[in-house]
């Protein structure tokens, strides 16, 4: 405030001055701050961008992570996660909210690398990445063995010493890569889509392993990620994963048709020892030999006893020729007594249809039918008749009756006009009245001058 005049002046801001000043401080004074809290309400629209609430039990604030930081992320962000981040102060001036935005994050008590081991193996195993019925057995005596894995260090040289002697001169292909560090996953994975391009030429190999040493879990981050699992996954041949040590376990061994404790023990795994195999084909052999033999000598025994019980094929050949002539003479009278009797039940069927032949019952009921037509229409004639005498002699009463044959002696019928009423009472009219006298042949307009009471 300053003074003028004895007057005092206040400084009135507006209100984006004011963000603008709250949003200078808060940035200078927070450039970068560590801090650490409870996810909620955590989202990612399409943009991919992170935006949820960091709180603890007696405060919350918003935060962001845009998706070029959170991408690289090991672990899956979700609400009820404690974590611990490096960002920055921010203030969205348009809201007049302010935040912070994460450049940093990670899983507080336990890594980040173990939390995206957890999430990934929970993801594979519910995609069914680890089922039993996707494994696939090993070749019994591989022609080839591809061995995907650094060609430095002593595990290629494990490997190879164990191979050899077991099985000498067997092929062995060695397809280097990065077994740690950037680039590690997409060299892995670009092994396992050679060996599948070459799936089904003549340089196809029969079996791989996937192989490195021990080490801490982020020497194992490779064969923790989803790039090298689902090429494992998606291998042609059969995978034998050994990866670390007896007591360490990868995503790639869920997902490898057999895990081997050890790069020597896959090894083992792979080939057998040509001596075990050498002197199992002896042992074999023998017992081949020896059955072979056996098996033969009891044929000679069989076919010695065979031929003994053996007939001259002549005789037998003759016998048969006998039993056909007889059998085709029994067949020969059995067709002819069938024949037989069948054409004399076709006779007797013959004649039984001419009997009652239906023309004959046809006739018979035609005949039947015109004699009760006849019948029916004399019977109609009589009933008429005898009804048109009745009704002559109605009509003749009738006319009797007819008011109009009264008429025709003399009589007439009076009734009033309009309403039609006939009079049988002089107190039903009055003088001046019209009134209609009906007779035999037609009727009169009357008007009524006098009455007369005779009752």
């Amino acid at each position: 405030m300053n003074s003028n005049n004895g007057k005092i002046q206040q400084r009135i801001y507006t209100v984006s001055e004011l963000t603008f000043s709250i949003k200078s401080l808060l940035e200078e004074r927070f450039p970068f701050v560590w801090i650490s809290g409870e996810i909620s309400n955590f989202r990612m629209p399409v943009s991919k961008h992170f935006y949820f609430t960091l709180k603890d039990e007696n405060a919350q604030i918003s935060a962001v992570m845009f998706h070029g930081q959170n991408r690289i992320l090991r672990f899956n962000v979700k609400d009820g996660l404690s974590v611990v981040g490096l960002g920055r102060i921010s203030v969205y001036e348009p809201r007049g909210n302010y935040q912070i935005i994460f450049e940093h994050l990670e899983p507080i008590g336990i890594g980040a690398l173990q939390i995206s081991f957890e999430q990934l193996k929970v993801k594979l195993s519910e995609q069914g990445l680890f089922d039993e019925k996707h494994k696939r057995p090993l070749p019994f005596l591989p022609k080839k063995i591809s061995i995907i894995t650094s060609p430095t260090g002593s595990v290629i040289h494990d490997i190879l010493k164990t191979i050899y002697r077991r099985f000498p001169n067997l092929h062995i292909e060695i397809i280097p890569v990065k077994v740690q560090g950037n680039g590690a996953e997409r060299e892995i994975a670009s092994a396992f889509e050679l060996l599948n391009f070459r799936a089904d030429t003549k340089d196809s190999a029969d079996l791989v392993i996937l192989a490195r040493g021990g080490g801490s879990i982020e020497d194992l981050a490779a064969f923790n990620s989803e790039t090298v699992a689902r090429a494992v996954f998606a291998s042609k041949i059969p995978v034998i994963s050994a990866v670390g040590h007896e007591t360490d376990f990868t995503i790639s061994d869920f997902v490898a048709d057999l895990r081997a404790p050890t790069p020597s023990a896959a090894a083992e795994l792979a080939v057998n020892k040509k001596d075990d195999l050498v002197r199992r084909h002896i042992e074999t052999t023998r017992l081949l030999t020896s059955c072979f033999f056996n098996k033969i000598e009891h044929f000679r025994i069989q076919i010695n006893e065979i031929s003994k019980r053996l007939i001259d094929p002549k005789k037998k050949i003759q016998d048969l020729r006998l039993r056909i002539d007889d059998l085709t003479s029994r067949l020969i009278r059995l067709f002819e007594n069938n024949l037989r009797l069948k054409r004399e039940r076709l006779v007797w069927r013959v004649n039984s249809l001419r009997v009652n032949s239906p023309l004959v019952q046809i006739k018979k009921v035609n005949d039947k039918l015109q004699q009760n037509n006849d019948n029916l229409l004399t019977y109609i004639r009589i009933y008429l008749d005898s009804k048109y005498s009745i009704f002559r002699e109605l009509t003749a009463k009738l006319n009797v009756l007819s008011p109009r044959s009264i008429m025709a002696r003399g009589y007439s019928i009076t009734r009033t006009i309009p309403d039609s009423v006939v009079i049988i009472d002089v107190k039903q009219v009055s003088k001046r009245q019209e009134l209609e006298v009906m007779v035999a042949k037609g009727s009169l307009i009357c008007r009524i001058e006098r009455i007369f009471n005779n009752g």
